[in-house]
């Protein structure tokens, strides 16, 4: 956790001493961004093995100077082996959100975001698999801040939300999430590129 702190730290100490030099960054209106988040992790503990992978990619629209629309899609795979035993879990999401700026025009904003999201899944343990459907709506506050005329870092912590998932199995219930924390452990950073 260090690391990242410290790495998060050194990009932006970088883009700040750096900002005197570059041209003013800042959204506008009609300005095009990309966003994203791409991910791998593994771990083992005697014969448990697990890897993971995810890629969610994210695309918006200012439609005016203060507000932008996009979307977004998500792929991710989890594989839990242990011996002869293996689960597989796959799911696919799809949402869109949208997001208001306050001093967009500035090197540094601020955000709030809603967001709407699809998702489903399929688990698989080798002789049954089972699959599952839900959505999810959440708001979230943000902080973008722009390392030169195309590039930001961005920072959203937060949450409140609510999701509903349920298996595709006769007589299944739905189970039902309402999430609300403010809690700093819940930060979560990307890179933007704005065309």
């Amino acid at each position: 956790m260090k690391k990242v702190i410290l790495t998060v730290a050194a990009i932006f100490a970088f883009g700040f001493a750096n900002a005197q030099e570059t041209t003013e960054g800042g959204f506008a209106n009609g300005d095009v961004f990309i966003s994203g988040a791409v991910g791998f992790g593994s771990s083992k503990t005697g014969e448990a093995k697990t890897n993971s992978f995810e890629v969610s990619p994210s695309v918006g629209f200012f439609v005016t100077p203060n507000i932008a629309l996009g979307g977004r899609i998500g792929f991710s795979s989890e594989k839990e082996e242990e011996g002869a035993d293996e689960l597989k879990t796959t799911a696919f999401t799809v949402g869109v959100f949208g997001r208001y700026y306050v001093t967009p025009a500035s090197k540094f904003s601020l955000f709030g975001e809603l967001a709407v999201d699809y998702g489903t899944s399929k688990v698989d343990d080798g002789t049954n698999d089972f699959k599952a459907d839900g959505f999810g709506v959440q708001v979230a506050p943000g902080v973008s801040y722009f390392l030169g005329k195309n590039f930001a870092i961005e920072a959203t912590w937060g949450v409140l939300g609510y999701s509903t998932v349920k298996p595709d199995v006769e007589g299944a219930e739905s189970t039902n999430n309402f999430a609300l924390g403010l809690n700093l452990r819940d930060i979560n950073f990307g890179l933007v590129y704005k065309f």
